[in-house]
């Protein structure tokens, strides 16, 4: 078969979940398949990944991300807006890939378009029409829960404002836009009855975020008198991960460190905001970008979750598991995620039980490996990227043969 994916970012470097996710199955799909890529550079330095990506796609199509003032976004907002778009839409529109995605589609008869994101979603209307061709709709979060969430954690009225506008509009328009491909796709089981309560006409399958299981592969258990160190890894300009370190270093650490007063916090993520950087000193560590993880997860034996808003599921929680680290989280820190409180991690809802939990941790052994031991488990059974590619393409199977939808 011959793939168009339409990805918002180019999935290289590899420096956040979905760009995780797309190129290991992109990497995997183009073993079998002729696969084409098609998406925007956040920063200009990102066309380095085109080199890494062209060993296995046939052809990577990029457009530069162009940042706009807010003078100069508010025509195009408005635009939107009047004409029943979400506005935020418009920040992700560039007229330079909508022409390299034409000059793909009139000089090669795809199979499949596959469009990451709902926030992406337009860029079907740039395709020339085809009987043969069929569209797939990649959701790898529900935005309008999405959103809602972050306008609930936001403190200034004026961050706050924005995704509750984008959560109203986007609850509206994706579940409707979405109708108008083949079939859609979603992360968990719970985001696929989110979208079908707002949408029941649509054909939705799951398909997991997942962990490359060969390379990660699990750590030595930590010595007796390890430090207790304590790793959160993610995108710290990210608003929902922004709050979980905030709460995590203001009301969950302190009751940690009653207990364990040599304790140490490290937040490892990019673009760190202010108030994320402002977190650092006293046994609390902001690391920026890393080249590599795997020094923070040999140095801390613990990760933790404390999420309060977001969506999708954690790519990161996977990680872990893969190299036989336990885990707290949150109830959403590790929704739809196939996982069991005290069989794959621990699960916490309020500072004083999530500090409990990980000070039982750091002196429970036999809790600590039993732990270490089924959340490896659970990842090579249900999330290794080969199990889950498999599935990806037995969906475009099904979608390309004669008398399917």
């Amino acid at each position: 078969m011959r793939i168009l994916w339409i990805a918002d970012y180019l999935p290289y470097p590899l420096i956040s979940g979905d760009r995780i996710r797309i190129f290991n199955l992109l990497k995997r799909v183009a073993k079998q398949h002729e696969v084409y890529l098609a998406a925007m550079l956040e920063k200009p330095e990102d066309v380095e990944g085109v080199p890494h990506l062209s060993k296995f796609c046939a052809r990577v199509e990029t457009a530069n991300f162009k940042q706009h003032s807010r003078l100069e976004k508010l025509p195009g907002l408005i635009g939107y807006a009047l004409a029943g778009k979400p506005p935020e839409l418009r920040l992700l529109y560039s007229e330079e890939l909508v022409e390299k995605i034409k000059n793909l589609a009139t000089t090669i008869d795809f199979d499949i378009v596959q469009i990451e994101h709902a926030r992406m979603g337009l860029y079907l209307e740039t395709l020339p029409s085809s009987k043969k061709r069929k569209s797939l709709l990649m959701f790898h979060n529900f935005t309008s829960q999405q959103y809602s969430r972050v306008s609930q954690i936001e403190q200034r009225w004026d961050r706050k404002f924005r995704p509750w506008l984008n959560s109203v509009a986007m609850g509206y328009w994706e579940p409707r836009y979405a109708g108008k491909f083949d079939r859609c796709l979603t992360v968990s089981e719970l985001d696929r009855q989110l979208l079908l309560a707002s949408n029941p006409r649509l054909c939705v399958d799951v398909i997991p975020n997942g962990v490359d299981t060969e390379k990660f592969q699990p750590l030595p258990l930590p010595i007796e008198d390890t430090l207790p160190a304590l790793l959160f890894l993610g995108n710290m300009g990210y608003p929902p991960c922004v709050d979980a370190a905030l709460y995590f270093c203001k009301e969950i650490f302190p009751l940690i460190r009653q207990s364990k007063d040599k304790a140490e916090f490290w937040i490892v993520g990019r673009d760190p905001r202010p108030e994320v950087l402002e977190l650092n000193g006293d046994q609390v560590h902001v690391t920026g970008r890393v080249d590599d993880v795997l020094p923070y997860y040999q140095k801390c034996p613990i990760c933790v979750v404390p999420l309060r808003a977001g969506g999708g599921t954690r790519l990161k929680i996977l990680e872990a598991m893969a190299l036989g680290r336990p885990i707290v989280s949150t109830t959403i820190g590790c929704e739809g995620l196939d996982v069991v409180d005290g069989e794959h991690l621990l699960i916490a809802d309020t500072p004083a039980e999530f500090a409990e939990k990980t000070v039982r941790l750091l002196h429970d052994r036999q809790l600590y490996q039993r732990l270490s031991v089924n959340g490896r488990h659970l990842v090579e059974q249900q999330y290794g990227w080969g199990n889950i590619t498999a599935k990806l393409m037995g969906i475009y199977t099904d979608m390309t043969t004669v008398g399917s939808k």
